[in-house]
C-alpha cells in the first residue's frame, strides 16, 4: 500500500482536511440494487413531481407504476436475467420508465447513442448481444433499427408515441407539425407498442440480483484506446456513485429540488448525476429533449431549477446568451461541470450570472463515472478536479511505468479505487487486465496533486504533444488563450513539425461580433506561455467539433491535419 493510500485508511489523508463538513470519507454504502433509488421518493413522496417534460408533469407514483409495469411486460415478452436490453432514445419520461422498468425485470440496460449511424448501432447491437430495443415512433430513430432485426441478436423494437409523451396541446398538434418525421413500424410481434407492453398490473416477478455481481447497464466507451468496449457497470457500482454524489452534494433537500435534465441520459453523466442522484433525492427533473441555449435558459428561469448539471461548452453558451440578455439565474444553488476540462474563464463567469459555485468535476465512464469533484462549501480551486469522492482513492502512478508510484509533487496518471469501478470489460478479458493496475483503474490522464491533496489535470497521455524532446500539455496552452476576452472556445491539438517532431495548433472561435488576429493572439501569448508551449499556427473557425454531449472534440482536427500532412508528402 503506497503513503497516500495509507494515509486515507487511517483516516488522516492529506484532501481530508478539506472535506466538507458534513461529508465522512469513510461512511460505508450497503450494496443495493439500484432501482431501490427510485422506490424509496416513490414511497415517502408519491405525489411530487418527479419528470416535467415540456410541461407535461409526471409523479413519483405515476412514474413507479408504469416501471413496475414495464417491467412485468418485458418478462411476458420473454426478457430474463442478464438478457440486454437497449434504449435509442433522448431525452423523454420513456427512457427512466424503461431504464428502471429493465433493471427491475432483470435485464441490463445497453445505452445507445440516438445520432449514431447504422454501422456503429449494428456493431453495438452485436457485440453487447442486445435481442430487444426501446425507441420512438420517429422516422430518424426507426429507420436505422428497422435493418438490425434478422440480420444481428435484435428481435424486438418496442415502439413508443412520442405524441403521448407531451402535453394534451401538443400531443394533438404533433402528428400533424411533425406528420413527415413520424415512422409507421408494422404492428407485428416484432413491433409491440410500449402501450401495449404496460398494459398490466405491474405486478413483476423480482429477480434474483446480487448487486455487487449481476450487471445493471453496459455502457459503452471508446476508453484510452479509442475501441469501442462495454463497461460492465454493476448495480453496486451505480447505486454508489449516486450515493456518493448525493452525500458530496449535501445540500440537497429531499423532495424539494428542481434540476435541469438537458444532458443526455444515455450518456453515463447524466445518467448518474442528473438521473439516478437526482431521483434519489426526490427531486423534479425539468428534461428537455436535447441542449437549444434558449430553451434551457427558459427553463432555468420559469421553473426556477436549482440544480444544473452541465459540460463546458453548455457553460460557455450560457455566458454568451446572457451577455448579449440578461436573465436571472439566482434559482440556481448547485451546479457542477463535468465531461471535460472546465476552463477557468468560463467557470467564473458563470458563477458571476447566478452567484453559486460552480464546481469542476472528474470521472470516466468506466467509474460509473464520478470520481473526485470540489467541495461546494470549502475550499474551490480554480483548475482543479477536486478531492476524491467518499470511499475513493486516486493514486498517481509514473508515466512509464504504471506498476510504480509517482514520487510527491510529480506528475503522473490517475489511477482510481472505489466501489463504483467498473466489474471490466463485456468480453474483453484482456481488455480489462490492461485497464487495471493493482486493482486500480487506469485513466490515461496525467494530474499533479498539491499540498492539500487537491488534483489538477495536466492532460490526457494521448493528448500529450512531444516538442523538440519536451512535454506540451495542451490543456496549459488551451487555459492561456481563453484569457483573452475575444475567445469563446478553444482547442490544441499536436501537428506535424519537421523541425520539432510535434507543434502546438490552436482551434478557435471567437465571441459573436468580436475580431481578433493571430498576431494579436500571439502577442497575447508571449507572457504566458514558454516558446515550446506557443502555438505554430492559430486557425479560427465559426464553429468547433463538439461530441454528441457537447465537449469539445480533438479527433476531427487531428485527423483533418493527418490529412493535410499526406497530401504534403504526395
Amino acid at each position: 500500500m503506497t503513503l497516500m493510500a495509507m494515509s486515507i485508511a487511517s483516516g488522516g489523508g492529506q484532501y481530508t482536511k478539506h472535506y466538507p463538513a458534513n461529508v465522512d470519507w469513510h461512511e460505508a454504502i450497503e450494496p443495493r440494487p439500484l432501482y431501490e433509488l427510485l422506490d424509496e421518493p416513490a414511497r415517502r413522496i408519491p405525489a411530487q413531481n418527479a419528470i416535467d417534460f415540456l410541461d407535461k408533469k409526471t409523479t413519483y407514483g405515476e412514474l413507479s407504476a408504469q416501471v413496475d409495469r414495464f417491467a412485468k411486460g418485458l418478462q411476458t415478452l420473454g426478457v430474463k436475467l442478464g438478457d440486454r436490453v437497449g434504449l435509442f432514445l433522448p431525452n423523454c419520461p420513456y427512457f427512466i420508465i424503461a431504464y428502471f422498468g429493465i433493471l427491475k425485470a432483470g435485464g441490463i440496460v445497453v445505452n445507445y447513442n440516438p445520432l449514431y449511424v447504422a454501422k456503429e448501432i449494428e456493431s453495438q447491437v452485436k457485440d453487447s448481444g442486445t435481442t430487444v430495443m426501446v425507441t420512438l415512433d420517429l422516422q430518424a430513430l426507426y429507420s436505422k433499427l428497422a435493418p438490425m432485426l434478422g440480420s444481428t441478436p435484435l428481435k424486438t423494437i418496442i415502439v413508443a408515441s412520442m405524441a403521448s409523451a407531451l402535453p394534451f396541446i401538443k400531443k394533438l398538434l404533433f402528428p400533424i407539425v411533425r406528420r413527415k418525421d413520424l415512422a409507421t413500424p408494422p404492428r407485428d410481434s416484432a413491433h409491440p407498442r410500449f402501450e401495449d407492453v404496460v398494459a398490466n398490473d405491474g405486478r413483476y416477478q423480482a429477480a434474483p440480483i446480487d448487486p455487487v455481481k449481476t450487471v445493471a447497464v453496459l455502457q459503452y466507451t471508446g476508453g484510452t484506446t479509442g475501441i469501442p468496449k462495454g463497461a460492465m457497470l454493476t448495480h453496486a457500482n451505480l447505486f454508489a456513485n449516486a450515493v456518493q454524489c448525493r452525500r458530496w452534494f449535501h445540500g440537497l433537500e429531499f423532495g424539494k429540488e428542481r434540476a435541469l435534465g438537458v444532458l443526455p441520459f444515455f450518456h453515463v453523466f447524466a445518467m448518474t448525476v442528473v438521473q439516478n442522484m437526482l431521483l434519489s433525492a426526490g427531486a423534479e427533473i425539468v428534461m428537455l429533449p436535447r441542449f437549444e441555449v434558449d430553451a434551457a435558459l427558459k427553463a432555468i428561469v420559469t421553473k426556477k431549477t436549482t440544480f444544473v448539471a452541465g459540460v463546458p461548452t453548455m457553460y460557455t453558451a450560457f455566458n454568451t446568451a446572457v451577455a448579449k440578455q440578461p436573465r436571472d439565474l439566482s434559482s440556481v444553488r448547485n451546479c457542477i461541470s463535468g465531461g471535460a476540462p472546465l476552463p477557468l474563464e468560463v467557470k467564473q463567469r458563470f458563477e458571476q450570472v447566478t452567484g453559486c459555485h460552480l464546481v469542476e468535476g472528474y470521472g470516466l465512464t468506466e467509474s460509473s463515472p464520478v470520481a473526485t469533484c470540489n467541495p461546494l462549501g470549502g475550499v474551490n480551486k480554480a483548475g482543479s478536479i477536486g478531492l476524491p469522492l467518499p470511499l475513493t482513492r486516486l493514486e498517481l502512478r509514473d508515466i512509464a511505468d504504471p506498476k510504480a508510484v509517482s514520487p510527491r509533487g510529480e506528475r503522473g496518471e490517475i489511477c482510481i479505487g472505489g466501489p463504483q469501478v467498473m466489474a471490466g470489460y463485456w468480453n474483453r478479458p484482456d481488455a480489462t487486465e490492461q485497464q487495471m493496475v493493482d486493482g486500480l483503474l487506469r485513466t490515461g490522464d496525467i494530474a499533479m496533486m498539491d499540498e492539500d491533496g487537491y488534483f489538477f489535470i495536466v492532460d490526457r497521455m494521448k493528448d500529450l504533444i512531444l516538442c523538440s524532446g519536451f512535454n506540451v500539455y495542451p490543456r496549459v496552452v488551451e487555459e492561456a488563450v481563453y484569457q483573452h476576452p475575444a475567445v469563446e472556445e478553444c482547442t490544441v491539438i499536436g501537428i506535424a513539425d519537421s523541425y520539432r517532431g510535434q507543434s502546438p495548433k490552436a482551434f478557435v472561435k471567437l465571441q459573436a461580433g468580436k475580431t481578433l488576429t493571430s498576431g494579436e493572439l500571439m502577442d497575447f501569448l508571449k507572457d504566458k506561455l514558454n516558446p515550446i508551449e506557443m502555438p505554430r499556427e492559430i486557425e479560427f473557425r465559426a464553429a468547433l467539433p463538439k461530441t454528441l454531449i457537447g465537449k469539445l472534440s480533438k479527433k476531427e482536427l487531428v485527423a483533418e491535419e493527418a490529412a493535410k500532412t499526406e497530401a504534403g508528402k504526395s
